[in-house]
């Protein structure tokens, strides 16, 4: 019959299935998190207060729920994230049925592959980290499981001794399984992809949507140059190129990606570099603007961005190549003009009005209007990551109401007022600045440098880059994101040098692991000789290995146990048996304390009665107490020092 939980047992079985949900908790929906939390600890708390596992009319409508909910919220059951929602699901209801070591078994080896399945969305070193520590968890309640004697005299902290041992041992065959097995071109499964993008930057603008994204400090891209970095005012990532306005929002519109690129002329020597993207589930490339050329796997856009020809979902490099200083799209053609100047007529009048003024005020000269906007946001804007928020007329409200926004709003407002004033525009979206760490000699870019520009269309130069946030705020383009001065504690020097060193770990971690791919495990065999290792080859070195590995653990596991260190009683008992057995007997191996002293006994020795009178001191020290006093058992270490060495 199955054996009843303890409450010691529960506890650890609660702690596993806790810490099993917690790398799922960030990406789960709201309701499903806080009611896994709930359960969770509730059913804990129940238990401790002796109340058993939960009746069937209870579980039974909490299952059909969680399957409805998550049908609800993701349209199926199938595929990562619907996948991911309902196994986290049905562990936690697992939970308030567990009372028998069986279930515990079944329920700890479930939270084993819910576990597993959180290393879908993030290989990332933090998570990797996160998931062994839980897995460390897991075990120790595996191992309170387990058959003892004396179970209520193993303490916790010995189960997470073994579990750390375990996991230990199984880190080498771990390595060998992750360098030898055959790398494959698709995973062995498939499940619908997942079309829900992570945080990044959008094909869309509008009022507050960069928010989230200049307040995210996860990384973005890391930037190698094969020459000396541009100044951070040159600096900017082109990514996404946004043209039509409905009043509030910009998108990039229905144009024609496959048509030819406009047209580039470099004015100076190409910038090569190497831009390792993070998983973003978008497919645009950011490249120092404007890029020259499209890598493998990608294309260029007719406004000169790449685009990657499949979704990025997992850590990517690619080789760049841009010129910094250039004449771009000199030639306008009749459609991309009027994409150019089109304005909503029914909003933001008093933007349009503006703009009309400057026309008439400067005809023909398109950079006395640029100067005229810029000297007003010079003189009556500011800066800010929390801008009030804006009504229909969102560009009218700013300028003539609010005055303080960011660089989207900066960009959307000037760009309409080029547009009214009679001057093709445009915006970019990307990236700009970053941090350069010194440590790996790589710009880091976080989501928190994404930064909106505009584009203005003048005859003769083509497309020419404005930034009218700085006008505003010129140490934003020249410190970075961080320059707004909102977040003073951000610019401290140590925090600042903590964050770039972790993230050179970080980075080392994505080239090692997260993109070991089929041609670098090739690359990492070269090292040894295998120059052209097929997949039969590996799985036969990978066999070779397990076997040498199980035999050493073997070999270990069947060794002579020593005598620990500390036991200074054991230590002074093994100095007496070798001083008695110089002259008289000597103790055998399955020869007891007390057996052994009849037989000392019996020698005639002078020293006879003095040995046996030290052997019965050991075995009142070692057998009558749970554990002998530390004075005691110095005083027998001095008695048996000055036990004489010969009989």
């Amino acid at each position: 019959m199955t054996e009843q939980l303890s409450t010691r047992q529960f506890d650890l079985l609660g702690l596993a299935v806790g810490c099993a949900l917690l790398p799922h908790l960030q990406r789960l929906p709201g309701w499903l998190a806080v009611a896994l939390v709930i359960i969770v600890a509730v059913r804990v708390i129940l238990r401790r207060r002796g109340l058993g596992a939960a009746a069937r009319w209870i579980r039974l409508p909490l299952t059909i729920a969680l399957v409805a909910l998550t049908w609800h919220e993701y349209g199926n059951v199938f595929g990562r994230d619907a996948g991911a929602a309902l196994a986290t699901g049905l562990l936690a209801l697992k939970l308030i049925e567990t009372e028998k070591t069986r279930d515990a078994r079944v329920g700890l080896g479930f939270a084993a592959f819910v576990l597993m399945s959180a290393l879908l969305f993030d290989q990332g070193l933090t998570a990797t980290v996160l998931v062994s520590a839980a897995l460390i968890v897991v075990i120790a309640a595996l191992a309170a499981l387990q058959p003892a004697p004396l179970p209520a005299a193993r303490p916790n902290w010995v189960m997470f001794k073994l579990a750390l041992t375990l996991f230990a041992v199984g880190v080498p065959l771990a390595l060998a399984g992750f360098v030898l097995i055959p790398r494959l071109s698709s995973p062995l499964w498939g499940t619908p992809s997942d079309q829900s993008p992570r945080i990044g930057l959008n094909d869309e603008m509008k009022p507050g949507s960069m928010t989230d994204l200049l307040i995210d400090e996860s990384p973005a891209m890391r930037v190698v140059f094969d020459q000396p970095i541009a100044q951070p005012d040159r600096q900017f990532f082109r990514a996404v190129v946004l043209w039509d306005f409905d009043g509030t929002t910009w998108i990039r519109g229905r144009r024609a990606d496959y048509q030819q690129a406009e047209p580039v002329q470099a004015i100076v020597q190409p910038t090569h570099y190497t831009a390792t993207m993070e998983a973003s589930e978008r497919r645009w490339v950011p490249s120092l603007d404007v890029p020259l050329s499209a890598p493998d796997g990608t294309r260029l856009s007719s406004e000169r961005v790449i685009l990657a020809n499949d979704r990025i979902n997992q850590p990517r490099a690619f080789k760049l190549s841009s010129t910094l200083r250039y004449r771009l799209g000199e030639r306008l053609n009749v459609s991309d003009r009027a994409s150019a100047l089109a304005l909503p007529a029914q909003r933001n009048p008093r933007t349009l009005a503006l703009g009309h003024e400057w026309k008439q005020l400067f005809p023909d000269d398109p950079q006395s209007i640029v100067d005229a906007a810029l000297a007003m946001y010079y003189a009556r804007f500011t800066y800010t990551l929390a801008p009030p928020l804006l009504g229909i007329d969102s560009v009218d409200e700013f300028l003539f109401s609010t005055q303080a926004g960011y660089c989207e709003h900066y960009s959307s407002s000037f760009v309409v007022l080029m547009r009214a004033a009679g001057i093709p525009a445009r915006i970019v979206t990307g990236y700009q600045g970053g941090w350069w760490n010194q440590n790996g000699n790589y710009l880091l870019i976080r989501h928190s440098d994404a930064h909106a520009w505009a584009e203005i269309w003048i005859d003769g130069q083509g497309w020419v880059r404005v930034d009218p946030t700085a006008a505003v705020n010129p140490s934003r383009i020249v410190y970075g994101n961080n320059a707004s001065g909102q977040l003073s504690w951000f610019e401290n020097r140590w925090f600042r040098d903590a964050r770039n060193s972790m993230d050179g770990v970080n980075r080392l971690w994505t080239e090692a692991v997260v993109q070991f791919n089929a041609l670098r495990q090739k690359q990492a065999l070269t090292r040894f000789g295998i120059s052209d290792a097929s997949q039969r080859d590996l799985m036969t070195a990978l066999v070779i290995a397990v076997i040498v590995m199980l035999t050493l653990a073997t070999l270990w596991a069947l060794r002579q146990p020593k005598v620990r260190r500390s036991d200074a009683l054991e230590r002074a008992w093994i100095l007496l048996c070798k001083r008695i057995a110089r002259q008289g007997p000597a103790r055998r191996d399955n020869e007891g304390p007390r057996d052994y002293a009849e037989r000392v006994a019996s020698d005639s020795a002078a020293s006879t009665i003095e040995a046996v009178g030290l052997i019965e001191r050991y075995v009142a020290l070692r057998y009558s107490q749970p554990k002998a006093d530390s004075g005691a058992v110095a005083a027998f270490a001095g008695s048996v020092a000055k036990f004489p060495s010969s009989w």
